[in-house]
């Protein structure tokens, strides 16, 4: 098992890894909308925490060697289904024509009162 973590993505906020791997597969925490220089969220609204989600997510990618591309799932949590639209349209951005299998489901709350948080599965 190698655990994967990088200084571009916040640090975990409690005993666990940024994202591990095991054999070929690479297994993200959760990852919320929070700087990685402040330990702050980016934004009050879904649309920016919702990028720097995105960024976070790269990071930890290209530092377990992998791109967006080898992403096979992604699970996306909102504190409100009403931004689906919104966190649709970015996250369809950033994959462009890949598309991984998804779920995506509402939850009452999101540590650090963000209102999106994504985890991934990637192949590399």
């Amino acid at each position: 098992m190698e655990f994967i973590n990088t200084p571009k993505a916040p640090a975990a906020i409690g005993p666990y890894s940024q994202a591990v791997a095991q054999g070929g597969t690479v297994y993200s925490s959760g990852i919320i909308g929070i700087s990685p220089l402040s330990g702050d969220l980016v934004s009050d609204t879904v649309h920016g925490q919702t990028r720097q989600v995105l960024d976070n997510a790269l990071a930890i990618l290209q530092e377990a060697g992998c791109k967006k591309e080898d992403v096979i799932k992604t699970t996306v949590f909102l504190g409100n289904l009403g931004d689906f639209a919104t966190v649709n349209g970015l996250y369809a951005e950033f994959f462009g024509d890949h598309r991984p299998a998804r779920s995506t489901v509402e939850v009452s709350a999101l540590p650090k009162g963000a209102l999106v948080e994504l985890e991934f599965i990637a192949v590399r």
